[in-house]
């Protein structure tokens, strides 16, 4: 599979040099690709007052830019690039901050709508890439939009809370759209523990055995007294004293049982990581901490040059709030699990996920590995500690989400002694899932 090249040299544009590297290995002769190395543009800031938000307060919030300094070498090489090439293709991540600085490329370096071609793309792998060029669109103009407000929001907030904060609490303290609302809600929570009344409870548990068995211990919780919720908030639990008692004639009792029930129910499936549900496990799972899950998977998105030379993207985007999966990924998927294991753990159909977030924008699928085939075995070789642990994390994930999930049996016993009522719960696994 090629790309339909047309004639003359074409320029594809990206943001990072690792990405630039890998898309190029990809397209070979006849595309140069560049990276604008993120923003090349942002607002004005001049002295203070109005002049330093860089917006127009007065012109229906118009934002005022300027190059990025530092980045005057890097706008010079990429109009250069563009005067040569007969087609530009702007192919920054795809989301809203990747569709701004698409926009400020275009603007910047001065490209009419025929000649600027939009790209983009869930992985990087040949087949999204050449996908990509073949169907560029134009520039979508809502979500550069919503980025600028954004970053509006962003001056106009932090512009104004920022010296507040230097007058009250302390220099160089920075204030923002996010932060702002987030210390808000700490605030609030700290005032609810401060205020929190702490209430005396006692639990009772009693360590049984059959008859029959006196080596096969199991633990019940009395629930009940008189009638009453033994516990937080219950009528006897709430000091030592009335436990005490209860203790005291609980030790004198016989313990009968009064009832038991069983019931199977099955374990809740695994969906496809999104980019929170992804920290979160990174973060349990493997220690690591936000900035540091979504650097190594960075990278695992850009690309990691595997055997004879191939450069690859090995997950999906890694910023979503989608649970979504292409029909070929599942394909692919479901063809895996019924090579490599047994066909109870393969589903009748396909398992399709909703998003539990009403408001997800579901522009990009979930994270997931390129290619299933790349197993976490077969590419560990080519992958430091860190990408090792965290592409094995997101492959066995994705992998489990199409795997029919665990059944149990759960047995509850009711036993009565004295005037009270205890219940001992347990589980056994029927099917691992």
């Amino acid at each position: 599979m090629a790309a339909k090249k047309k004639t003359g040299n074409a320029l594809v544009i990206v943001e990072s040099p690792a990405k630039a590297k890998t898309i190029k290995k990809i397209l070979g002769p006849g595309f140069e690709v560049k990276a604008s190395v993120g923003h090349v543009r942002d607002l004005e800031s001049k002295g203070w007052g109005k002049a330093a938000l860089g917006i127009d307060l007065e012109n229906n919030y118009q934002p005022k830019y300027k190059i990025i300094k530092g980045k005057e070498k890097t706008v010079k090489e990429l109009k250069d690039a563009a005067a040569k090439a007969t087609e530009v293709y702007l192919a920054p991540d795809p989301d809203r901050e990747g569709e701004a600085i698409a926009w400020h490329l275009k603007e910047i370096i001065g490209l009419d709508d025929e000649k600027a071609k939009r790209i983009t793309y869930q992985a990087i792998t040949k087949k999204a890439v050449l996908e990509a060029i073949d169907n560029p669109r134009t520039i979508n103009m809502d979500l550069v939009h919503a980025q600028q407000g954004r970053r509006v929001l962003d001056r106009l907030v932090g512009f104004s809370l920022s010296p507040f904060l230097w007058k009250k609490v302390a220099k160089s303290l920075s204030a923002g759209r996010v932060q702002s609302v987030a210390v808000r809600i700490v605030v609030e929570r700290e005032r609810e523990i401060v205020a929190f009344v702490p209430e005396e409870y006692w639990k009772i548990m009693a360590f049984l055995h059959p008859e029959s068995d006196k080596k096969s211990l199991f633990k019940a919780q009395l629930v009940r007294w008189k009638g009453e919720k033994f516990g937080l908030g219950g009528k006897f639990a709430g000091t030592e004293d009335s436990a005490r008692e209860v203790e005291t004639l609980l030790n004198q009792a016989d313990f009968n049982i009064d009832s038991i029930k069983r019931r199977k129910a099955k374990g809740k499936g695994m969906t496809p990581f999104i980019t929170s549900t992804l920290q979160q496990a990174a973060s349990t799972q493997l220690s690591f901490g936000t900035s540091k899950t979504m650097s190594v998977a960075q990278k695992l998105y850009e690309g990691i040059e595997l055997a004879d030379g191939e450069h690859v993207g090995l997950i999906t985007y890694m910023r979503t709030d989608s649970t979504r999966v292409a029909p070929e990924a599942i394909d692919e998927v479901r063809q895996y699990i019924s090579d490599n294991f047994d066909k109870v753990y393969l589903p009748e159909k396909a398992k399709v996920y909703g998003s539990s977030n009403k408001n997800a924008q579901d522009a990009h699928e979930a994270i997931r590995p390129s290619y299933v085939a790349h197993t976490p075995e077969s590419v560990a070789q080519f992958l430091t500690r860190e990408q090792q642990r965290l592409y094995e994390l997101i492959w066995r994930r994705f992998v489990a989400s199409q795997m029919n999930p665990p059944e149990y049996e759960t047995t509850t016993i009711h036993i009565k002694a004295a005037e009270g009522e205890l219940e001992a719960k347990g589980r056994v696994t029927l099917f691992d899932g």
